[in-house]
């Protein structure tokens, strides 16, 4: 019985696999780039034009599946397009960033425990920062009062 592919050699060396997560911070720049929602193959073509990497020879079935991965998690909305989807992002870089916090903050067990952790690891100026923010929220209510 014949193998039912080809064996490797040197010649033929594996396939470079990307980095966990590449492939879907490309998605969300080039959708976060984008003037309104983009279908699979828009994704799949921008892709390719913006990082040479193999994305052109991306399939679009791969395409389809970082994208409702993405959806799934929350970080995309998508509208339906005839027999498609078309995909936007729900918030802009900082603003997914904020949402992935809040959802291991809803994760944890102890959340108090990891918001204390959380803020002995911060340095001098992300801790002034941090104050800073507090500070300006706690102000608001008041601002908005008057």
């Amino acid at each position: 019985m014949a193998p039912l592919r080809k064996a490797r050699t040197a010649e033929t060396p594996r396939a470079t696999r990307r980095a966990h997560g590449t492939l879907e911070s490309a998605v969300l720049a080039i959708l976060w780039a984008a003037d309104g929602p983009l279908s699979p193959a828009d994704v799949r073509e921008r892709l390719a034009a913006h990082h040479g990497d193999g994305a052109d020879e991306l399939a679009y079935t791969t395409v389809v599946t970082i994208l409702t991965r993405l959806f799934d998690k929350g970080a995309l909305s998508r509208e339906r397009d005839g027999r498609a989807f078309r995909y936007a992002p729900v918030a802009d870089e900082a603003g997914l960033a904020a949402r992935r916090l809040t959802a291991m903050l809803d994760a944890a067990a102890d959340r108090t425990a990891v918001l204390s952790r959380f803020v002995e690891d911060l340095g001098d100026h992300d801790e002034q920062l941090l104050r800073g923010l507090l500070d300006a929220r706690l102000q608001q209510p008041a601002a908005d009062a008057e």
